[in-house]
């Protein structure tokens, strides 16, 4: 498949404005899937599996662009101010790290995807405490990275296929 203009920055701003959008439907689905847990917090992650397949199909820059405009926008239409802290709290700190453990060649997309969970989690608990001013949030730290890894493991599983199976336009 041929994509027009590979290099002209409308083009580039489109394609990932289609995958922040892309992104944002995630969101949107995964609030109206049920999900019942002792633990506030507690989700699946479907738009990490856009951000995580960015990042190892177009690099950090696209991949922060997507996922802060997909928190935005989340935010602004279905959590609130609050929702919004907490998510980008945890979606910078997750990105980083994946992007940090991507670099060094030594992990797989899967063990990227469950760290990028973990700390996903980590850093909505640490504006959590900052929020609220109480550690007492941490109480829910062993349950969210336990979530972080098998929702990682499920969303690196289905990247992982995403990343080997579909052709990404060059945007430079």
């Amino acid at each position: 498949m041929e994509y027009p203009n590979k290099k002209s920055k409308a083009y580039r701003i489109t394609f990932c404005a289609g995958l922040a959008a892309l992104a944002l439907v995630f969101s949107y689905i995964e609030l109206l899937i049920p999900f019942f847990a002792a633990v506030p917090g507690i989700k699946l992650g479907l738009a990490n599996l856009v951000i995580l397949t960015a990042l190892y199909k177009l690099g950090f820059t696209d991949a922060l662009i997507i996922d802060m405009v997909r928190v935005l926008a989340a935010g602004l239409l279905f959590s609130g101010i609050f929702g919004m802290l907490y998510s980008l709290a945890g979606a910078l700190l997750s990105l980083l790290i994946m992007y940090g453990l991507m670099r060094t060649g030594k992990f797989s997309v899967i063990g990227v995807s469950m760290a990028g969970g973990v700390f996903h989690n980590f850093g909505q608990l640490v504006m959590a405490a900052l929020l609220v001013s109480t550690p007492e949030v941490f109480i829910y730290l062993p349950a969210l990275m336990i979530s972080g890894i098998l929702s990682g493991a499920v969303i690196g599983t289905v990247a992982y296929i995403i990343i080997k199976r579909v052709s990404f336009p060059s945007l430079t």
